[in-house]
């Protein structure tokens, strides 16, 4: 069981959802409220928000689009690890091309993994995130 340690006590992985789909979103939420050990503490539809939530609600993880419409996920993978340096983001796209792979990383991901990532493998990505394990899809 992963949960992090903080001030004494165990809590939940908190994680925020970032898509602009919200379809994608909710199916998101639904596969990791499976695990008492995530908890989903937000959701944004941009870059821009995404930023902006991530400052206010300080979450351990970060699940992140990198087409993204107001500011692309790159940008705001790099905004949030240079202002939280204990956030990590996993990059969560359709498109997998190594120009884009190598910038998400460039930028601060601690992962990057495809959508069509099965549920177990994603809720395990995001644990192994919160404790600061490298995640890439194949």
């Amino acid at each position: 069981m992963i949960k992090l340690q903080v001030r004494g006590s165990t809590m939940p992985v908190q994680v925020i959802i970032v898509d602009d789909h919200a379809v994608v979103r909710q199916g998101l939420r639904i596969f990791l409220e499976m695990d008492d050990e995530l908890v989903i503490v937000g959701e944004a539809a941009d870059g821009a928000t995404a930023v902006q939530l991530a400052r206010e609600l300080l979450p351990d993880v970060v699940l992140m689009d990198l087409l993204l419409p107001v500011m692309d996920g790159i940008t705001a993978t790099g905004e949030i690890r240079r202002g939280l340096p204990n956030t990590e983001v996993i990059a969560l796209t359709s498109v997998l091309e190594s120009d884009l792979v190598l910038r998400a990383i460039q930028a601060g991901a601690i992962g990057y993994l495809l959508k069509d990532t099965d549920a177990p493998k994603l809720r395990q990505a995001i644990k192994a995130a919160a404790a600061g394990q490298v995640q890439l899809s194949p």
